[in-house]
């Protein structure tokens, strides 16, 4: 690869040239002369940024997605088109539905699934991501109904002991039961976060089978995923933090979740990245890193519900909120109707942990939100719901803030890898209006991921 001349690109403080060695890295900043042998590409005074960051993403059941049937608002939003999103698919397999909500047509069970297909094996996802409903097609195949060895406890039954179709928190035996055949394509994934300009990525998929981590980190080294890639839910030793999933509503007892933060510790003193959507998972949470010891590096996902009593605690202890703007956006309207009124104002906060002075930075946990960034920031600006509501405006953010918050590293320095996003526009322009539009280019070590493939 020769090396890259990048002219008169926006910087922060100023506009200037930036070159990109032949092994990658970033090898000077200022005014540069080309020379023989530069692919030279004029930036024009667009902006250039150290490539963005998705911190929190589901990549296996991202890619999946892209080949599933949509099942929820805003693309269905009642009983006769999700019989008919669901009836659409031709050929005789599986039938993969994602992103249900309850608002379309009720809780799902085997029986409500039949009623809309029964010749084929369906299986659909709620949008939390901790539910998988299959019809009774589909229950057969998974041997839900046969006899011998137990079951997981996470499938349903009823009071007589028949299985309701109803799969709780039970993605990894599903993979188990579903075979090799039903590996999704991870390079879509990765065309797609590079034409949003994302070169790092942090799977928060938890307790990752090895052959899920293999494959995933195959994919990151044969450049189906051209991204810098972090896998929170890979056991062992590491820098990057172990991913532990309490359940949302029937949460561990306090030395479950002590024990599980000291075991993911280990000797090497491993930090962690707790999910927690209620503020009593989040009250836990807090009580058992302050006595566990805080680890720099410890997050807490989601932060779905934080009142500010604590904000002082977790400003102490020094955790990384990593939130999720892009569902007031999305499931905004939801929240007003089932919401507990006094969690509102403190649902997925930004500016009040900011003020705080507590790191935020927005990610996607994608599939079950918008993958794109350039989303999130929208959301964090303007905090609307689908139907035009402001949820909690004291949350809003500047856009600039929203997007310094997904920048994978602070800025770009001599010496970094070439991790880059080239925009078609100065910063302040894609502060005014961002988009993903505005991605110009995506370089991963100063190879083309997206856009003009540098030669």
């Amino acid at each position: 690869m020769n090396r890259i001349l990048l002219r008169d690109v926006g910087l922060p403080d100023r506009r200037a040239d930036v070159a990109v060695s032949a092994d990658g890295r970033v090898a000077a900043i200022g005014t540069l002369r080309p020379r023989p042998g530069d692919r030279v590409i004029e930036g024009h005074g667009g902006a250039l940024l150290p490539g963005l960051a998705d911190r929190h993403v589901h990549l296996m059941a991202l890619a999946a997605s892209l080949d599933s049937v949509d099942c929820g608002p805003p693309a269905v939003r009642t009983a006769g088109r999700l019989a008919a999103a669901l009836r659409a698919p031709t050929g005789r397999g599986w039938i993969r539905g994602v992103g249900y909500h309850e608002s379309v047509a009720g809780p799902l069970d085997r029986d409500s699934l039949d009623a809309l297909v029964s010749g084929r094996p369906v299986r659909v996802q709620h949008r939390s991501g901790a539910l998988w409903t299959v019809n009774s097609a589909g229950a057969r195949l998974l041997g839900l109904d046969d006899p011998g060895p137990l079951l997981p406890a996470g499938v349903e039954r009823d009071a007589t002991g028949r299985a309701t179709g109803r799969l709780w928190r039970l993605d990894g035996w599903l993979r188990e039961r579903l075979g090799p055949a039903e590996v999704p394509d991870l390079a879509a994934v990765g065309r797609l976060y590079a034409s949003y300009g994302v070169t790092a990525l942090h799977d928060a998929t938890p307790d990752l089978a090895d052959d899920t981590a293999a494959e995933l980190t195959r994919a990151a080294h044969d450049g189906r995923l051209p991204q810098h890639l972090t896998l929170l839910g890979a056991p062992g030793p590491g820098p990057q933090p172990y991913k532990l999933l309490p359940p949302d509503h029937d949460l561990w007892p306090y030395d479950e979740v002590l024990h599980r933060i000291r075991t993911a510790r280990g000797s090497a003193g491993r930090p962690v990245a707790v999910h927690c959507v209620t503020r009593e998972a989040l009250i836990l949470t807090l009580v058992a890193l302050r006595e566990a010891g805080p680890v720099p590096g410890d997050r807490i996902e989601h932060a779905a519900v934080v009142p500010p009593e604590l904000h002082a605690d977790m400003r102490e202890l020094g955790v990384h909120v990593v939130t999720q703007p892009v569902f007031v956006a999305e499931r905004g309207d939801t929240y007003l109707a089932e919401v507990d009124p006094a969690d509102l104002p403190h649902l997925y906060p930004y500016a009040s942990l900011l003020a705080a002075g507590i790191p935020v930075s927005a990610s996607s946990d994608a599939p079950y939100g918008s993958p794109d960034p350039w989303a999130a920031v929208r959301a964090a600006r303007d905090r609307r719901t689908p139907e035009g509501r402001v949820l909690a405006p004291a949350e809003r953010v500047p856009a600039a803030t929203a997007l310094v918050g997904l920048l994978a590293r602070p800025a770009v320095r001599p010496g970094d890898d070439a991790d880059l996003c080239l925009l078609h526009v100065p910063w302040q322009a894609a502060c005014r209006a961002p988009d993903a539009g505005l991605v110009r280019m995506t370089l991963r070590r100063g190879e083309g991921a997206y856009g003009e493939a540098p030669e």
